[in-house]
């Protein structure tokens, strides 16, 4: 049965060599496939080609690193759960932590590393949320289309084309044919080869115009991918600027890191994700002439909050960005506070967080 079958795989290579020899050298009738059906083929390699494309570059945003990928990708040819491990934004903030143990958490650099390290294990947290959703959602449909899908349409294809050949060769032999019965058989032959060839055109036709259909799907993956992308950039917004508004709160002296944190009333100044070109140019102790004016007089004047600021006593006002309050200078008042008020809520608020309007 082996030799058999290697004699008729034999016989079919050979035939389909001749019909493409003679078709080459213009002796062999060529069936041409219509217009519209070409116009699918073309498409759907179109679509074949890009879809690898974006495939691979995802990949290489998701996972930079190439022996990683290939690791990855011997584990899923052995259908094996890959191993978890930490990514950078983990390493950076386990690193962070240790080192802010070993500074102190009692002393303002120690608290502000361990601070850091938290928020940088938050960041590595949603970057895999995001690498998993992404897996999901993306590139796993649009891998389930070449390995499914396109496979299935080029199977088809292959076989359309034997089909064609088959056509061809039947038009050849009757072409060839001069003895009537001879003549009658190969034209017997031709409607079985024509009415074959019709079938598998149209079962591959029908497959050719589902790539319609695989298009919205990608658009809805490619929805799905984009939403996952803000998300994981907003996450990692909200937490930066929820870090900058801690660091903000840390008291600290700058000529000596290892102070207890309790032991200096100066604070670390910290924007929360403004433009350079907002930021306050003077320094606290040029006072502006509007300030003078307002010290003066005793007198209140609105004023614009320029970041947010958190109460650090009951005495103080805690402030948000670019709301306006009232404020006023009181005597004996340390010269870097105002006394601000909103609505009923009184309390000191600094001056290089405020904006005096005219």
């Amino acid at each position: 049965m082996v030799f058999l079958h290697l004699i008729f795989k034999d016989f079919m290579l050979r035939k389909l060599l001749l019909c493409f020899t003679e078709e080459k050298f213009g002796q062999a009738e060529k069936t041409e496939l219509d217009a519209h059906l070409e116009t699918l083929l073309s498409r759907t390699e179109s679509t074949k080609h890009w879809t690898e494309k974006i495939m691979k570059q995802t990949e290489v945003l998701l996972q930079p690193n190439p022996n990683v990928r290939m690791e990855e990708f011997l584990y899923e040819m052995l259908d094996k759960k890959v191993p978890m491990r930490a990514n950078n934004h983990e390493l950076l903030g386990e690193c962070m932590i240790d080192s802010g143990h070993e500074f102190g958490p009692g002393t303002a650099y120690g608290s502000a590393l361990i601070k850091c390290g938290e928020t940088e294990k938050l960041l590595g947290s949603a970057e895999k949320e995001f690498i998993q959703s992404s897996a999901i959602n993306f590139l796993t449909p649009f891998r389930n289309f070449i390995e499914g899908d396109f496979k299935t349409i080029s199977k088809e294809r292959k076989l359309l084309q034997n089909k064609r050949l088959d056509l061809d060769a039947a038009k050849n032999r009757l072409k060839k044919a001069r003895v009537a019965d001879a003549r009658s058989a190969a034209e017997t032959e031709l409607r079985i080869a024509q009415s074959e060839f019709d079938r598998q055109a149209e079962i591959t036709r029908l497959l050719l115009e589902g790539i319609s259909s695989t298009h919205a799907h990608h658009l809805r993956c490619l929805n799905d991918f984009v939403y996952a992308q803000a998300t994981y950039y907003a996450q990692c917004y909200q937490y930066m600027v929820n870090l900058q508004k801690q660091l903000g709160s840390f008291p600290s002296t700058f000529s000596n890191n290892n102070q207890p944190a309790g032991s200096s009333s100066a604070s670390i100044w910290v924007p929360t994700a403004q433009p350079a070109a907002s930021l306050p140019a003077p320094p606290p102790s040029q006072a502006s002439p509007a300030l003078n004016e307002l010290r003066s007089t005793s007198g209140t004047r609105k004023a614009r909050v320029l970041y947010d600021y958190d109460a650090a006593s009951s005495s103080e006002l805690s402030l948000l960005s670019d709301e306006v309050i009232t404020v006023s200078s009181v005597p004996d008042m340390d010269s870097d506070w105002l006394m601000g008020q909103r609505g009923n809520q009184k309390g000191k608020v600094p001056i290089t967080y405020l904006e005096l309007l005219n």
